[in-house]
């Protein structure tokens, strides 16, 4: 049976992705409003409560009025937004790690953030094995491109070509940070120092570990082999091999895709470790993780259509 789907924001980067990946799909159909109606608050409501799912690629304000809009019980929710990743009631669309059998049976599911979906994959493994403590105040680094910025940043990076790096969230209040700490079950907000460079797509998440210091903590080949086993079997999340160079690249030139790779680095004596995630923020980071998020939601099999 065909299963209607209304994007709302479909005009944005998530949106135009995510319909995209579901070009051809003959288990959906999509409901599509034109430019004229696609502000129309009555057009929306509409659209709202005929689909079958909802995929919300709004600002958070707008992605809770959208919610509010919907008047059915039939009607279920996926929102790339930030305003119901900790929120009562809501499914994080993070099948992996959250469980896939709750996204399942959920009729409200949150898209994770980009940086999180790094830092979570990495992390809450982990904390919840035992392996790291779960009361550490830990730090993550990352960097992304420019287009998870919305229209207005890759205007900016592409018409200024001398922007090499952009630092912000620098009063540490970033909107990803509840979620980070909630999903993994710290005690302590992480401190997050998040970047933009000079590529198109592409993202590194890193945590840094100073084993010798950390109460209970494992050495780097046991957290290696713990992440292993997490997640064996999956085709989106998969532990990448050490690079013979000795560096690892993230070129502008980047194509992404739907999957996130994981590495654990350690020194000689094991007393320090590098976690590091690496994933196309326009993929895992987001689009493909609504269709992945769909595709099980829907009972299709979770890999159809994702750029593996």
């Amino acid at each position: 049976m065909t299963q209607s789907i209304f994007i709302d924001g479909a005009a944005g980067t998530t949106g135009l992705e995510i319909a995209e990946r579901l070009a051809g799909r003959s288990e959906f159909s999509l409901i599509a409003l034109d430019e004229a109606r696609r502000k129309d608050a009555d057009a929306r409501r509409e659209a709202l409560n005929d689909a079958d799912f909802v995929i919300l690629c709004l600002p958070d304000d707008a992605a809770r009025e959208a919610v509010a809009m919907i008047a059915n019980e039939r009607t279920r929710v996926i929102d790339a937004s930030t305003a119901h990743r900790v929120a009562p009631g809501w499914t994080y669309g993070f099948p992996e790690v959250s469980g896939h059998d709750a996204v399942a049976a959920a009729a409200r599911v949150s898209n994770p953030g980009c940086y999180s979906t790094g830092f979570i994959a990495l992390l809450a493994p982990l904390v919840r094995a035992g392996l790291l403590p779960a009361d550490w105040p830990y730090s993550c680094n990352a960097v992304s491109g420019y287009s998870g910025g919305g229209k207005a940043l890759i205007e900016r990076f592409e018409q200024d070509r001398d922007i090499a790096w952009r630092g912000y969230a620098l009063t540490l209040g970033h909107k990803h940070v509840p979620e980070m700490q909630a999903h993994c079950g710290l005690s302590v907000a992480p401190l997050f120092t998040p970047a933009v460079i000079p590529a198109h797509r592409g993202m590194v998440v890193e945590i840094p570990l100073p084993l010798a210091a950390m109460p209970r903590a494992a050495n780097p080949d046991a957290l290696r082999a713990a992440l292993a086993e997490f997640y064996a079997g999956s085709a989106i999340v998969t532990m990448g091999e050490a690079p013979a160079s000795g560096e690892m690249l993230l070129r502008g030139s980047e194509e992404g895709g739907d999957q996130i790779e994981l590495f654990v680095f350690g020194n000689g004596d094991g007393s320090q470790a590098r976690l590091v995630a690496r994933l196309d923020n326009l993929g895992k980071g987001a689009s493909g993780a609504c269709v992945q998020n769909l595709n099980i939601m829907a009972g299709l099999p979770e890999t159809a259509s994702l750029r593996l």
